[in-house]
């Protein structure tokens, strides 16, 4: 982060803008609607800068720049058309350590002015730190557009109400859900945007009435396989509004960026032959979380019934009682296929596909001679340690040695890279990928080299050993 977002209060406090344009201008309006005391030192002013004066909004100081007009200052703006005058001002505001930024001028700034969308109390800044400026003000129109011009009305009435939610609700998760309502409400939206202030009134006082549930619940939450944009809607709604992230070490980092920044975070991950916590002690962390009244997600790695214990996990919740819900992801299988190019089904090579964990009870066999039939796709999930028994069991069951096959690692983020061979490859390729892999076994391997999309990975040829093995 280059920069700390931050919102001044300026109200009452002396700042100094150097310059009289129409650039001046811009950033003299923003200084006075935040209230400042604003000095304007420049050369020549234009027009409206002379109104501004004459309607005592702010004092024109008309000479060359000089250090002492810093003096008592909280912050300064440069927007001359002097790069000499502008780098002057940004020195001698260092040197006194007063906030300074230069319009136009990345390397002589100390702040930022940022994009500013004003639905005061509310108000949205967007910045790019000078970077892309075109695009900073394309999405500051689409949101513009998109955010009611009520929302404004909403955050005054709320700011009126805080002392009252307060009295009334004594634990915090109440009063968190009370404002989710309260935030969400459509007649409450559509009162205010009708200015029916007698109707908005009513539906406050409908709110305050109403039991706000205090009992912990959980949310099973898929979060897909890495690329933080394959999240579902409800996904993303759900990490946002949950006191609790219970996460494991298949969820990203992008993914765990978006969650609330005051949620409370509990890994609960388990690394391959080390398990750092039992799924008795997950199930009864989920338990406990929950009984205290917490809104708890529950976020695993791709989707939480395929090969993800989900269903053991509520089994162990609806045993105590406790409400629970289910927002699916998108499976690995799914995701690292799709980014891959490697469709798992095609009707001229795959009629069916078979998810497979690699971790399986000692006492349950896999039907290896039904999995070796060839008119289908085989992905195995957390397969690298029996690459070497899968390669053979299938073998021995007649699966043609030169039946294509590919590793995934990393898959759907910027670090995916993908290796591909030949089942009689398979322990060996295994080799030279690490967890978390998947393995995509059948003839749809052999159509990623036309259908390969994703630009993102690191290319097969950068894999030395499996040049030779290719060839």
């Amino acid at each position: 982060m280059d920069y700390l977002p931050i919102f001044c209060q300026l109200k009452q406090k002396a700042c100094l803008l150097v310059g009289g344009g129409e650039v001046a201008e811009r950033k003299a309006r923003l200084l006075l609607a935040a209230g400042a005391q604003l000095t304007v030192n420049a050369l020549e002013f234009s027009t409206q800068f002379h109104h501004w004066a004459e309607q005592q909004q702010l004092t024109l100081v008309k000479a060359p720049f000089s250090s002492n007009l810093l003096a008592g200052k909280w912050l300064v703006i440069a927007c001359t058309d002097s790069s000499s005058i502008n780098n002057q001002v940004y020195h001698a505001a260092n040197q006194q350590q007063i906030f300074c930024n230069v319009v136009d001028d990345a390397q002589h700034t100390s702040f930022i002015m940022p994009a500013v969308i004003d639905r005061s109390p509310l108000v949205i800044a967007l910045s790019s730190g000078g970077r892309a400026p075109v695009l900073i003000r394309q999405l500051r129109e689409k949101l513009e557009a998109q955010l009611p011009q009520h929302l404004g009305q909403l955050a005054e009435l709320a700011g009126t109400l805080r002392q009252r939610v307060k009295q009334q609700f004594s634990k915090l998760t109440a009063r968190r859900r009370f404002w989710e309502r309260f935030f969400t409400h459509q007649h409450l939206a559509q009162s205010l945007a009708n200015r029916d202030q007698q109707q908005a009134n009513q539906q406050i006082e409908k709110m305050f009435s109403q039991h706000c549930v205090d009992h912990g619940e959980v949310a099973l939450v898929g979060a897909g396989p890495g690329d933080a944009g394959l999240l579902t809607l409800k996904a993303l709604q759900q990490i946002q509004q949950a006191d609790v992230v219970v996460y494991d070490r298949l969820v990203s980092a992008e993914v765990m960026a978006l969650v609330r920044r005051d949620a409370t975070r509990v890994f609960v991950g388990k690394q391959p032959g080390q398990h750092c916590i039992t799924q008795e002690k997950i199930n009864q962390t989920l338990l406990t979380l929950a009984q205290q009244g917490l809104r708890v997600v529950r976020l695993k790695g791709g989707d939480p019934f395929i090969f993800g214990r989900g269903g053991e996990e509520l089994q162990a919740l609806a045993q105590a009682g406790i409400p629970f819900s289910v927002v699916p992801g998108i499976t690995a299988a799914s995701g690292c296929s799709a980014y891959s190019g490697i469709p798992l089904t095609h009707r001229d090579h795959a009629q069916s596909l078979c998810l497979i964990t690699g971790h399986t009870k000692q006492d349950r066999q896999l039907n290896w001679s039904q999995l070796a039939n060839t008119q289908q796709t085989l992905v195995f999930y957390m397969g690298l340690a029996q690459a070497a028994e899968i390669q053979q069991q299938l073998l021995d069951h007649r699966m043609p040695a030169s039946t294509a096959v590919a590793l995934i690692e990393n898959g759907t983020t910027r670090q995916q890279r993908v290796v591909v061979g030949r089942l009689d490859q398979l322990t060996l390729l295994a080799n030279q990928v690490v967890s978390p892999s998947l393995i995509i076994i059948g003839n749809v391997v052999q159509l990623r080299q036309q259908l390969n999309w994703f630009h993102g990975e690191q290319d097969d040829s950068a894999v030395t050993p499996m040049v030779s093995l290719l060839r």
